[in-house]
């Protein structure tokens, strides 16, 4: 059964942002354990980007192989009635890959539940910075690194990044740090939200949140 629980990101601009303006939002998730969804729309996700194209040719689909190599008998060898015979070197492939295509059903209510339980789980270790964008109006990896070490974020774990709109000083600013994960709201997935050790959101990134995921 699913419960509403309503959630106040820490503000890492608390002399910027009065209490009155303090990024909350409401989740449902289950009373239980949501751990189970999670798990399946991690599975869905890491499925959907495989791309399915490997293959490999059988002894009918390999080039030759129409005559026989050699008589049947008197010769003192094993009998042989192609040389694409799988047995030998160049020849067919037992039982390999071929192209396919894995679906792993999740309606559109179960993701969001997922997403939201995850989102509720993490609130911890999740904080707000206010004009992110504006911060940072220019390409320079040290100005972000800067930002960080203001706010004491540790870049040696894995940071995700939630924006609204991803700019490009923004995208120039982090494609350098291994350990920064950039994302647009709209984009937000299990996956990245559970790799992250700690989750920046911009109060833009937190109302799209609502409003896609929420609603």
């Amino acid at each position: 059964m699913a419960i509403q629980k309503i959630i106040e990101y820490n503000s890492l601009d608390s002399n910027e942002q009065s209490l009155s303006d303090k990024a909350s939002i409401k989740l449902n998730v289950l009373e239980n354990s949501g751990n189970y969804l999670i798990h399946r729309d991690i599975l869905r996700h890491q499925l959907y980007q495989k791309q399915g194209t490997v293959s490999t040719k059988t002894r009918s689909e390999v080039r030759g192989g129409g005559k026989k190599p050699w008589r049947q008998k008197g010769t003192g060898r094993a009998r042989a009635g192609s040389n694409r015979s799988p047995l030998w070197k160049g020849g067919g492939v037992i039982f390999g890959p071929k192209p396919k295509t894995i679906n792993l059903k999740l309606n559109k209510k179960e993701r969001k539940l997922a997403l939201q339980t995850l989102l509720y789980n993490k609130r911890n270790n999740t904080f707000v910075i206010n004009n992110l964008e504006s911060k940072i109006n220019e390409p320079k990896t040290k100005v972000f690194c800067n930002i960080c070490k203001k706010y004491n974020l540790d870049l040696n774990q894995k940071v995700l990044l939630i924006v609204s709109e991803k700019t490009t000083p923004l995208k120039l600013s982090t494609q350098n740090l291994k350990n920064i994960e950039l994302i647009s709201s709209s984009s937000l997935n299990t996956l990245s939200l559970l790799r992250a050790k700690q989750i920046l959101l911009t109060p833009s990134a937190v109302n799209d949140i609502k409003e896609i995921y929420c609603g």
